[in-house]
């Protein structure tokens, strides 16, 4: 089988979860700067075959696009202009952020580990893909 990629794409970092190859398990496999994730991409897909990418659509609560949204718009873009070929499919990335910064206090991560932006953009990209898998086995 292959593997299910997830990006939590961000103004200046970008996090990025996988699934295993029977795609059961999500796990956390990096953050990478924004500006280098279609090469990153690239690099990673001809290591390993994915059979579909997700990437996070941020909304506001009442359900209307939220201000990083013109910037996500152009990385899609990129991304399906790189990898015509490439399943994709956009999922609400709503309190991913916020559900990963609980996690790091809940797992018992230090107040100066917390504040490691990158591990909380890894660990939302995490949580997005596990909500899909999820949502995709009911």
């Amino acid at each position: 089988m292959s593997r299910i990629l997830a990006i939590d794409y961000g103004i200046k970092r970008t996090g990025i979860a996988v699934t295993d190859e029977l795609q059961i398990i999500a796990s956390g496999l990096t953050t990478i700067a924004s500006d280098t994730a279609i090469a990153f991409l690239k690099n990673y897909f001809s290591k390993e075959n994915v059979a579909k990418v997700l990437i996070g659509e941020p909304k506001q609560m009442n359900g209307q696009p939220s201000e990083s949204t013109p910037v996500i718009e152009k990385f899609v873009a990129d991304f399906t202009k790189a990898f015509p070929e490439m399943k994709m499919e956009r999922v609400d990335e709503r309190f991913t952020s916020k559900m990963a910064f609980q996690t790091m206090i809940d797992s018992g991560l230090s107040k100066k580990q917390r504040q490691n932006k990158a591990l909380v953009d890894e660990i939302a990209a995490t949580i997005l893909l596990q909500d899909y898998l999820t949502r995709k086995m009911i």
